[in-house]
């Protein structure tokens, strides 16, 4: 090829390899610096669409868990309630036994009946009184709760749960016990007995939804690992791989300056041939 001074083809050449190089080092920076082999769409769109996909199913994966732990605190708020009420029938069983033995008289009897009282209008305190939020839970409300414990709109992704447990005094049947006279204290025992069995069927209720919820969570939980790690294997950077092209990247963008800087210089020995 003869002395060309209008077209610098070797230039030409050394700019396009320049520019070239120098979109590979900003690429390899840009993925180092954010941590994502895909670092606009055109590196791998289909890519970019399914872990932007996955990206959205993990997001709604960590807020399931929580909707599922926070209803798992509202069972235990309930079933909290339940075992102090459960501890004051146990306090009234006490006192029914020893109201009712001859070792105390009536006089007595009323100090025992005294306490016997506080107890159950603290019972009933608690029934009304125990809540989450604005939701009644021991009252016999019968509100029925949905839990959305998944990522989509289906059906299945609902956890429904109506709470039934009335543990006010007249539900339990304890609201009329007196244990002021032999004969209450042992009609008592009987409604206590029956008010202990009440409480444990409602508390057996509590504890199988809990169950339920912690199966789910634990479901949740392998859910979000395993999306997660879908997720990493399509979008994050290969830092290894990133590093390497980085260096080669600069390497060739020096090199290909410097064969730049030469070739400009090529028309100056057609301008020697002029002079």
């Amino acid at each position: 090829m003869g002395l060309q001074i209008n077209t610098n083809l070797a230039s030409l050449n050394a700019q396009r390899q320049l520019s070239k190089n120098q979109n590979r080092l900003e690429h390899a920076q840009a993925a180092l610096a954010s941590g994502k082999r895909i670092v606009n769409a055109a590196d791998d769109a289909a890519g970019l669409a399914i872990s932007e996909n996955i990206r959205g199913q993990t997001v709604g994966i960590r807020q399931a868990r929580n909707n599922a732990n926070n209803a798992t605190s509202l069972i235990q708020i309930s079933e909290g309630g339940l075992n102090e009420i459960n501890n004051i029938l146990i306090r009234l069983r006490e006192l029914g036994v020893q109201a009712a033995s001859d070792t105390v008289s009536d006089t007595e009897r009323e100090f025992l009946n005294q306490e016997a009282s506080q107890l159950i209008e603290e019972s009933e305190r608690i029934a009304q009184s125990t809540r989450f939020g604005n939701k009644e839970l021991l009252n016999g409300s019968g509100e029925e709760l949905e839990y959305h414990v998944g990522p989509f709109a289906g059906e299945e992704n609902v956890i429904r749960y109506k709470i039934e447990a009335d543990a006010t005094t007249n539900n339990l049947g304890i609201d009329g016990v007196d244990i002021s006279s032999k004969d209450g204290a042992r009609d008592t025992l009987s409604a206590v007995d029956e008010a202990i069995q009440t409480l444990g069927s409602m508390r057996a209720d509590f504890g199988a939804v809990q169950s339920r919820l912690q199966v789910t969570v634990s479901n949740l939980d392998i859910q979000y690992e395993n999306l997660s790690a879908a997720k990493s294997r399509i979008a994050d950077a290969d830092i290894a791989h990133e590093t390497a092209e980085l260096a080669s990247a600069s390497i060739l963008q020096n090199a290909a300056v410097g064969v730049l800087a030469n070739a400009n210089q090529n028309g100056n020995a057609a301008l020697r041939l002029i002079g």
